[in-house]
């Protein structure tokens, strides 16, 4: 591979630098970065959490199940129901690692359904649960 391009014409003895080198090992990065990067899966719907004194950041590798007041359970923007979180969290679990269940309760649901997501999830083999709260 020729590090000049020699343009088959006598302008002077100028060389000119080939960039297509450069340009392979900028796509690579970005491909590499994008490849590597972590998202974290949102809920898809904004709750009202209550506050606690002893609230700590979220794990970045984790399940989101929101509640919202009006009792929609709601995992990855679309709503599931009660049924559904066992079977999403089993999904979340099969990749071998331990991943926590964090739920959103909105502070003005009901408290039922708190326990009765935290049940399913305990149902489907989830080692960490937890209530979201506001840190303060």
């Amino acid at each position: 591979m020729a590090r000049f391009r020699d343009s088959g014409e006598d302008d002077g003895g100028e060389a000119a630098v080939d960039m297509s080198p450069l340009i392979d090992c900028v796509f690579i990065l970005l491909i590499f970065f994008i490849v590597t990067t972590t998202f974290v899966e949102e809920t898809g719907v904004e709750v009202n959490k209550p506050d606690a004194a002893t609230a700590s950041a979220l794990e970045k590798n984790s399940v989101l199940i929101a509640l919202t007041a009006e009792g929609q359970v709601i995992y990855g923007g679309k709503e599931i129901g009660i049924s559904g979180v066992q079977r999403e969290v089993k999904r979340a679990l099969a990749s071998g690692e331990d991943v926590p269940v964090i739920v959103q309760a909105d502070k003005d649901s009901k408290t039922d359904l708190l326990i009765r997501i935290i049940d399913e999830a305990k149902l489907a083999d989830a080692k960490k649960i937890s209530v979201a709260t506001r840190i303060n």
